[in-house]
């Protein structure tokens, strides 16, 4: 599927016998036109992130920008056909229209703290179908139930991440035509990785198998891995993704052993699920470590999860690592042993 413009695109998607493809491709152009004033609220932030310069001076207190981003995404969403609406801070969903075919859940703003130091953050969004008749647990759904996903990224150029089941598109903001406008028909994630994101901050927190596989990459050629790998950190989810999705590379968020993280940190709903769709459509993989993330039903909608996803051959070597470190035969008994964290 070929097109010029995010509009364009979405014409094309839902020229079909099935309904619901229009609704989604409402919801992604109220989702789109929503992100150019998130995009507007962020700029106006000043030192700090506690409150907002207002065009006089004053400050706002209403408070964060993440709770502007929220009442916008929110009021943007009353226009298409959403039955049920659900932000990432929220205790409940809100019933939005009776009639509407979507639920949609949203990460409104990933990265919040990267505002101070002027670094890419993002919005995240997934879009399921409503299920008939049904209020308690809409969102309560496998991730492969999932209509549609994509992230907003405000950095350096305004980017959406869209898919519609069919590959992962790209599409760019452009100022002078005041649309987006398509960068990458389909994304295609390289198999294998030379690059890995992940918090080594955490390192002592982490279980065996993340150890392992961490100081493995971190021995470089002489390691059993026989080559360098280089690492990345930043405070935004949807920043790592699209470096993965442009260049390839694993992202990990595990599970550490610290109080309330032992499920993970991320939720499933709002991020782990439409980044997982995302990661997938573009030939990646996306696990909880050893279960794909697109095959667990939530129980609750803050449900959390650890999330390794990217380089589909990366991941696969993580899952190994968590099965039996000993069945991955380049591996010497040195490395597992003792690591460059270990003494």
């Amino acid at each position: 599927m070929i097109a010029s413009t995010l509009d364009a695109f979405l014409n094309s998607y839902a020229n079909s016998q099935q309904a619901i493809r229009t609704d989604v491709a409402v919801a992604v152009r109220a989702i789109a036109a929503a992100a150019l004033k998130v995009r507007a609220i962020i700029s106006n932030v000043g030192p700090g992130t506690t409150h907002m310069i207002l065009p006089r001076g004053e400050e706002d207190p209403r408070g964060v920008p993440g709770a502007h981003a929220a009442a916008i995404l929110l009021d943007a969403m009353r226009d298409p056909p959403v039955g049920f609406y659900l932000d990432a801070l929220a205790d409940a969903e809100v019933a939005l229209d009776p009639g509407g075919t979507l639920a949609i859940a949203v990460h409104p703003l990933d990265g919040m703290s990267n505002i101070d130091i002027n670094a890419a953050l993002g919005t995240i969004f997934s879009i399921l179908p409503t299920v008939h008749g049904r209020r308690e647990g809409v969102f309560l759904q496998s991730g492969r139930r999932q209509l549609a996903a994509g992230f907003i990224v405000y950095g350096p150029q305004l980017g959406l991440v869209l898919t519609l089941g069919n590959g992962t598109h790209v599409f760019v903001f452009s100022a002078s035509m005041g649309v987006f406008v398509q960068a990458w028909e389909s994304c295609a994630i390289p198999p294998d990785a030379n690059e890995y994101a992940v918090n080594a901050s955490n390192y002592r927190h982490w279980s065996s198998a993340v150890r392992l596989y961490i100081d493995d990459c971190l021995s470089g050629v002489e390691g059993p891995r026989n080559r360098d790998f280089d690492m990345r950190w930043g405070a935004s989810l949807v920043a790592h993704i699209y470096r993965i999705l442009m260049r390839g590379g694993v992202y990990l968020e595990p599970a550490d052993n610290r109080k309330g993280l032992a499920q993970g940190r991320l939720g499933l709903i709002h991020q782990a699920n439409p980044i997982a769709m995302l990661v997938e459509q573009a030939g990646g993989r996306a696990t909880d470590a050893t279960d794909d993330i697109l095959d667990k039903i939530p129980d609750a909608i803050d449900q959390r999860t650890p999330l390794i996803c990217g380089s589909a051959g990366e991941v696969d070597r993580i899952a190994r690592y968590h099965r039996d470190p000993s069945l991955i035969a380049e591996r010497a008994p040195l490395f597992g042993n003792r690591g460059l964290f270990r003494h």
